[in-house]
């Protein structure tokens, strides 16, 4: 394992067409190459964001016919660097034209070579007062299974977005042996603002990992507009990143994965924990005599 990764964090305003951000991602990688970067981390809906149904329904493919997942293969191949593709909607096992799409993030190494996909498990329907219900289950089937991606810095766990709000996906990534917490996203402005930074350093502190959220940021083509502050937080909770609300590009940043080690040590409480009974009537309150 290698102690030390360059890493550099995209933060992006994808576009409804493929081509665009793929073209921008070219160039970011190209950024990150000059950069020394060993790796280049993308947002949730780097390939696409597009909520117009019936026009993405006429863009969206196959993961194996993906036009922005084989760009991201050429553009590994050819800088040397590993991609964290962030996610792309992809058709569903049947492929049927109506069928939901799968939100899918891909693990890519310096060959190009994919070592590691995984489809979004939770879904974003929530209820916000005063807005409209958000509905991602409308357009997206849910993944099943959670995924780590080998890497030579450590095993990642592979989350996307929403998946956020579920710390024990990221217990498991940990109990199983997991550095790194990979968390691309698309944040809502109200949510984002609320929740999104203390649920990154929660995450990183809760399980001593570094936890790396390329995001979304702005106003986009398909009307949505997205919170931004893409961010790299260390094992102990500290902020080693934040882009902002705004900016697009990259910026880079060491990663030295001895401080897994360190915090593990220092706060051990993924072996800290100890099976318990839960005995629901115990738990309520007793009703008044």
């Amino acid at each position: 394992m290698t102690n030390r990764l360059r890493l550099s964090l995209a933060q992006m305003n994808s576009t409804n067409r493929h081509a665009g951000n793929i073209e921008w991602m070219q160039d970011a990688i190209a950024q990150a190459a000059q950069e020394g970067a060993d790796m280049l981390a993308l947002p949730e809906a780097s390939g696409l964001c597009n909520k117009d149904r019936a026009d993405a329904l006429t863009q969206v493919v196959d993961h194996a016919d993906d036009p922005f997942i084989k760009a991201c293969q050429e553009a590994a191949a050819k800088h040397g660097i590993w991609i964290q593709t962030g996610s792309t909607p992809v058709k569903g096992p049947d492929g049927a034209d109506g069928a939901r799409f799968l939100n899918h993030g891909d693990m890519i190494n310096a060959q190009g070579e994919i070592v590691a996909g995984y489809d979004k498990i939770h879904l974003f329907d929530i209820f916000l007062d005063g807005k409209p219900a958000t509905g991602e289950s409308r357009r997206y089937g849910p993944g099943a299974k959670a995924v780590m991606a080998p890497t030579p810095w450590g095993d990642a766990g592979m989350a996307i977005c929403y998946d956020l709000r579920f710390p024990q996906l990221f217990r498991d990534y940990a109990q199983a042996g997991a550095s790194m917490l990979f968390i691309p996203s698309a944040f809502t402005i109200p949510t984002g603002r609320a929740h999104w930074e203390v649920l990154l350093r929660a995450r990183a502190i809760e399980n001593g990992a570094f936890v790396v959220a390329s995001a979304q940021a702005g106003h986009h083509d398909d009307g949505r507009k997205t919170y931004g502050h893409s961010m790299v937080v260390n094992p102990w909770g500290e902020v080693l990143a934040d882009m902002g609300p705004e900016t697009v590009g990259i910026t880079t940043v060491d990663l030295d994965m001895d401080e897994v080690v360190a915090a593990r040590r220092q706060i051990p409480s993924l072996q800290n924990g100890r099976d318990y009974a839960f005995d629901a009537k115990a738990a309520k309150p007793h009703a008044a005599e």
